[in-house]
């Protein structure tokens, strides 16, 4: 092993996936991992693989985990800082009471741990170093499993009173589909990878023909990742695409709810499925976005991340160089 002066490591925990990387102090990858998040045993065994994780990135990066400066952790769920726990990650299993994830990942990675919102320190990395990082304020998006938001105003990220920017939580139609939050009509429920998903079984278990199914065991999945998303739009699978524009649909209103409210000038659309559908689907979301504006003759610009799959690990490593 060799010495990095200022070496700080970063995990993406999500509800498929956990990304880590290990960058140096101009933020530059210098090793990264990714491994399955477990779907179950609860966040004891969430915590290990995390910790796996972190260690196979510093591997890359020829450093010991006990030599980092520091690690940071982007987590769903309500995040709790300063007590260093975690508590509601719905997107994972068994886990809804608070847990001391800082403090267990402390114990076997041997450095401190700082934790923060999993979508806004991914949107904290796009405004210092990535979409956004010419603008003063931005609305972060990010489609995946679930659809999270993250906001900066005037250059601070914006936390509320610890719960701000759920914009998959907007609601975008009263009364409309079960959300797996358990309300209605918010974003989520027409845009959520999982929410989708649900959608899809339950319109094939009715006779509706697709091949998102077929594609899944072939690719030796049991859920719908983003991958076999894209691989049935390719196929011109017709549920795919009518799934695919009830999304592009509700987040383009969610978004333009967001900008009517807050006049931001920046949209960032990021996570599994905005990362993986790529830019025809950023704009296929701005044009669905543009007749829901109040003051449609100044559109915000509308991106995507620029930082990709790596985007939240990286963000989360600023929660240590602050």
């Amino acid at each position: 092993m060799v010495s990095h002066n200022g070496a700080i490591g970063g995990i993406d925990l999500g509800g498929t996936k956990i990304q880590a990387a290990v960058v140096d102090a101009r933020h530059e990858v210098l090793g990264q991992a990714r491994r399955e998040t477990p779907a179950s045993g609860g966040p004891d065994a969430i915590v290990a693989e995390m910790a796996a994780a972190l260690g196979e990135a510093s591997d890359a990066a020829g450093i010991e985990t006990d030599s980092l400066l520091g690690v940071g952790v982007g987590s769903p769920g309500t995040v709790d800082a300063p007590a260093g726990t975690v508590a509601q990650a719905s997107n994972l299993s068994e886990w809804s009471k608070p847990f001391p994830l800082s403090q267990r990942l402390e114990e076997a990675l041997g450095t401190r741990v700082a934790l923060g919102n999993d979508v806004q320190v991914a949107v904290d990395a796009e405004f210092a170093l990535g979409a956004a990082r010419h603008h003063d304020s931005v609305l972060g998006v990010f489609w995946g499993t679930g659809v999270g938001g993250g906001l900066v105003l005037d250059g601070k990220p914006w936390l509320g009173r610890g719960a701000g920017a759920e914009f998959g939580h907007m609601v975008v139609e009263q009364g409309g589909a079960r959300c797996p939050c358990g309300r209605r009509g918010c974003v989520e429920a027409y845009a959520g990878r999982g929410a989708m998903e649900d959608r899809a079984r339950k319109l094939a278990g009715k006779g509706r023909e697709t091949v998102l199914f077929e594609i899944m065991e072939e690719r030796g999945r049991t859920r719908l990742r983003s991958g076999i998303w894209s691989r049935a739009l390719d196929r011109d699978d017709e549920l795919a695409h009518e799934l695919m524009g009830r999304a592009v649909e509700a987040l383009g209103a969610g978004i333009a709810s967001a900008v009517n409210l807050l006049d931001i000038g920046a949209v960032v659309i990021g996570g599994g499925l905005g990362t993986r559908l790529g830019e025809p689907y950023v704009k296929k979301i701005s044009k669905a976005m543009r007749p829901h504006l109040f003051v449609d003759d100044r559109p915000p610009e509308v991106s995507l991340a620029a930082l990709g799959d790596l985007g939240g690990a990286i963000g989360a490593t600023l929660l240590i160089a602050r």
